[in-house]
C-alpha cells in the first residue's frame, strides 16, 4: 500500500510560485530556510530567491516547486480542485494575487496560476 508524501511541480520559478501557492492553500507556507540550507544554496550560487526546488509546508502533502528548462506545453494532464465556502469571492482573491479565471461552471470555477498552471475553486460537496 501506497500513500501521498508530496506532489512536484514543475515550473520556471520555484520561489515566486511557491509563495503564490501558500497564499492559496490554508495552512501552508514556504518550507524556512535554516542557515545550513542557505550555505548550500550558496555554494552552489544560489539564494532562497533563486532556488531551483522550493518547499510547501502544510497540513497535507509537501508541494514542491521545481524549476525545468522546458516550457509548459498543453492543458495539464492532473490539476489541484480546492475548495471555499465562497467561491466567487475567493476566486477574486485569487485573481488579485495572479491567477487568471478561466471557465465559471456550476458548482466550481477553473483558474491558471500565474505560470498557467490549471486548477478549480469548488463549492463544499454535501456530506454523503
Amino acid at each position: 500500500m501506497a500513500w501521498l508524501r508530496e506532489i512536484v511541480v514543475d515550473c520556471r520559478h520555484a520561489a515566486s510560485l511557491a509563495r503564490f501557492w501558500a497564499q492559496v492553500l490554508d495552512g501552508y507556507a514556504v518550507r524556512a530556510y535554516d542557515e545550513d540550507e542557505i550555505q548550500r544554496l550558496a555554494g552552489l550560487g544560489f539564494t532562497h530567491e533563486t532556488d531551483p526546488s522550493v518547499a510547501l509546508d502544510g497540513p497535507g502533502p509537501t508541494f514542491f516547486f521545481t524549476e525545468v528548462p522546458e516550457p509548459k506545453a498543453g492543458k495539464n494532464r492532473l490539476h489541484v480542485d480546492v475548495v471555499s465556502t465562497d467561491r466567487r469571492n475567493e476566486v477574486a482573491r485569487l485573481v488579485a494575487l495572479g491567477a487568471s479565471a478561466r471557465q465559471e461552471y456550476d458548482g466550481w470555477t477553473t483558474l491558471a496560476d500565474p505560470e498557467g498552471n490549471e486548477f478549480c475553486v469548488t463549492d463544499p460537496r454535501d456530506a454523503p
